[in-house]
């Protein structure tokens, strides 16, 4: 009896740290094109072919039912201008490649109204570029949502979060 005691213990407290470290997740988001905190390349902004960059995720929660990209300017003249909206990702795709879509996302509007990528341009200074991943808990029902709306829609149902910064200047 006292094994089978401790054996349902030793499953429990198993179990128990499995449900931990599914909530606790390192999700992470890297590209190829830039190191966080470092220059982009002009290729993704408006001084070069206007495409987004390469883009990896690692580690997205296994109980993950979508994932979010938002990548916005904070340092914009006007207040913050967002780049570039996705989601609905299937949470089980390895990232974005430059210039594409992930069949599964859906888009959102930027601040210039825009249906897809946005890519920097800064009138004076660095800015910076907040590439944002959510893993949400469910699928989002919405029809080309600006990012407020989107966010709105997020609210309750964020697992987990990461980002990379990317920064630029046209000087």
């Amino acid at each position: 009896m006292k094994k089978i005691i401790g054996f349902v213990i030793l499953i429990t407290a198993v179990l128990f740290l499995f449900l931990i470290k599914s909530k606790d997740v390192s999700m992470k988001i890297v590209s190829s094109a830039f190191e966080n905190n470092s220059k982009m390349p002009s290729k993704y902004t408006c001084d070069g072919e206007d495409v987004n960059p390469p883009l990896s995720f690692v580690d997205a929660p296994v109980n993950a039912k979508s994932l979010v990209l938002i990548v916005d300017d904070p340092d914009a003249p006007m207040g913050t201008f967002t780049h570039w909206v996705l989601f609905n990702i299937d949470p089980k795709i390895s990232g974005i490649k430059e210039n594409s879509i992930p069949q599964s996302a859906l888009l959102g509007k930027t601040s210039a109204g825009k249906i897809g990528y946005v890519g920097a341009c800064p009138p004076s200074g660095t800015h910076r570029y907040f590439f944002k991943l959510y893993a949400l808990d469910t699928t989002l029902n919405l029809v080309n949502p600006d990012k407020t709306e989107l966010e709105e829609k997020m609210h309750g149902h964020i697992i987990a979060q990461t980002q990379i910064i990317g920064l630029y200047s046209r000087n």
